[in-house]
């Protein structure tokens, strides 16, 4: 096998790097400080037959180019940069593992809300201006908090919320019955959750049916005051709209993980004071980087072409 190692974090991490290339002799590493795209993606790619990659888009484009390559294993667990169809088509296998890095994604979730709530946002801007402001917030102990979509991350956020004794609410298009009575999770219709809820955290991933499906018509049904919490994929919220919604103060705060456009971040939507904007950082800890790269390891062996509703 021939390893082509698109990753940006995959091919900095030396302890990853040592374990795939003792399985594997012929091993090349990308060097670029960016996400290749384009030509540059097909250079690293071509003469390889296995790829492992991260944020890179593999598309007809770029299969076109490198039809000697037969597997590509996926380090992180967004597939919204790979098309699977064109994958599928081809008898390309995908090696895939869902939620390897949901404590860390989990552990910044929570972390937001507390910011949020307790105003760090605001106060910190402030204070950075020499202003002493002393705002007073909300604790999160007993709010409603809602999670749209209780996959591996949403769950495990509702498990770090135990102490907190939080109402919370769920909507999902799966259903978990054994789990939500386990753990006193109710589910509700979106419309619902977003009425009710204190906190708004989002766990869906990016398809035709997420894209944008928090927009300003759904934005104004939150309760007012409430705060929202992306830490998912960029393109779930219309910015815009989000924007608008704090500048109104209909929203107390917001906070994300993800833009539609990165590393370009809002700007606008950065400098407003209720905001809190992290770069992509979910799954930036050692442990998750650890995870999410052995995964991709295993993915070479354990790769299977998509279809038949896998992944999902």
């Amino acid at each position: 096998m021939k390893i082509a190692v698109a990753s940006r974090s995959f091919s900095r991490n030396a302890t990853l790097r040592a374990e795939l290339s003792a399985r594997y002799p012929h091993v090349t590493f990308s060097v670029s400080p960016t996400v290749l795209d384009g030509a540059e993606l097909v250079a690293l790619l071509r003469g390889h037959d296995c790829a492992i990659v991260g944020l890179e888009r593999i598309n007809d484009a770029i299969l076109d180019q490198v039809p000697e390559l037969r597997l590509i294993s996926k380090y992180g667990v967004g597939l919204d940069g790979v098309d699977l169809d064109a994958l599928a088509r081809r008898g390309i296998k995908l090696g895939w593992s869902g939620g390897v890095n949901r404590r860390s994604v989990s552990e910044l979730t929570l972390s937001f809300a507390i910011a949020l709530l307790h105003r760090v946002p605001e106060t910190g801007a402030t204070l950075r201006a020499s202003t002493w402001q002393p705002l007073v917030g909300r604790q999160l102990t007993g709010k409603t908090v809602g999670i749209i979509g209780c996959g591996f991350v949403g769950q495990d956020v509702v498990k770090l919320l135990a102490p907190f004794e939080c109402r919370i609410l769920a909507n999902d298009i799966r259903d978990y019955p054994d789990f939500y009575r386990a753990h006193h999770v109710t589910p509700v219709p979106l419309d619902q959750l977003l009425g009710e809820s204190d906190v708004v955290s989002l766990h869906v991933p990016l398809d035709r049916s997420t894209t944008g499906m928090l927009g300003a018509a759904r934005l104004a049904r939150m309760r007012k005051g409430a705060c929202l919490i992306n830490a998912a994929r960029g393109g779930l919220v219309d910015e815009d709209a989000l924007l608008d919604a704090l500048q109104s103060g209909h929203l107390a705060g917001a906070a994300c993980d993800v833009f539609a456009i990165e590393p370009d971040a809002n700007p606008t939507l950065m400098a407003h004071p209720a905001f809190l904007g992290t770069p992509h950082i979910g799954g930036s800890t050692q442990e998750a980087q650890l995870a999410m790269g052995r995964a991709a390891i295993e993915g070479l062996e354990t790769a299977r072409i998509p279809g038949n509703g896998w992944p999902c």
